[in-house]
């Protein structure tokens, strides 16, 4: 049975696309069965899996019953995807007339779980119905963390969800772990955040840090991972190590 795993963080713009798609990729290179569900009604990471977002079948059509979980499906060679498209960006007002609409995801994703061994959910910026399903639907989430400010502002909202959805709905869920984006060492301010991060998650930062690399936002509009685009670059070496020190911890 797979281990589902929610890419979370209500602010935009901290690397929680890049990481879903990077991780998947990798994992996949690793010899894992990865299913990439994309949950941002953006449906960037289906485009950066190289998958066409204006597909009519997509994680809408499943959750709406319209079809089956596997025939929404795309294969790639970066890996599966469940992707997204357009119609996603209604589904917060439509799912709210639905009955048991916090685990509509969770109940499609079941359909599959027998199939692989991670599913990474990618989730919108925000803390709304599409995050609360992918919160109900996931054993544990994955928080990519900017070097800035704000960071950690945005993370106490994030784990005060995450504690009443613990409390009401998904008692599982746990904190996979942190991970550093944007990373720029040169930088007090990159140095303090992390500090401050390892400080209130002992033992749940990863060791890994992704740099700011020009390459890595390059990627996505020719519809590749990292790996695949340059894979000499600083974000294609550090994905893959990252990819790598979250399996030997799956392990451990």
């Amino acid at each position: 049975m797979a281990k589902t795993i929610a890419i979370v963080n209500q602010k935009g713009g901290v690397g929680k696309t890049t990481t879903c798609v990077n991780l998947a990729a990798t994992l996949t290179e690793a010899g894992q069965k990865v299913l990439l569900c994309d949950f941002d009604p953006q449906a960037n990471s289906t485009s950066g899996m190289g998958v066409d977002k204006t597909v009519s079948k997509g994680v809408y059509q499943v959750l709406i019953g319209e079809i089956q979980a596997r025939e929404a499906v795309a294969r790639t060679r970066f890996g599966d995807v469940l992707p997204s498209n357009k119609a996603l960006a209604g589904a917060g007002i439509e799912l709210i007339g639905m009955d048991k609409r916090e685990f509509l995801l969770r109940d499609a994703l079941d359909q599959l779980r027998e199939d692989y061994d991670f599913i990474l959910i990618d989730c919108p910026p925000s803390l709304e119905l599409l995050t609360l399903n992918a919160l109900c639907a996931a054993d544990a989430i994955l928080v990519p963390v900017q070097g800035e400010y704000y960071a950690l502002e945005g993370l106490s909202d994030l784990m005060n969800t995450v504690r009443i959805v613990r409390r009401s709905l998904n008692p599982k869920l746990e904190l996979e772990g942190m991970l550093l984006t944007m990373f720029d060492g040169r930088t007090n301010l990159a140095l303090q955040v992390a500090e401050e991060v390892k400080h209130y998650f002992p033992g749940k930062v990863y060791a890994t840090v992704i740099p700011r690399n020009v390459r890595l936002s390059e990627a996505p509009s020719h519809g590749k991972p990292i790996t695949a685009y340059d894979r000499s670059s600083r974000g294609a070496e550090a994905y893959t190590a990252f990819a790598a020190e979250f399996l030997k911890r799956q392990k451990g």
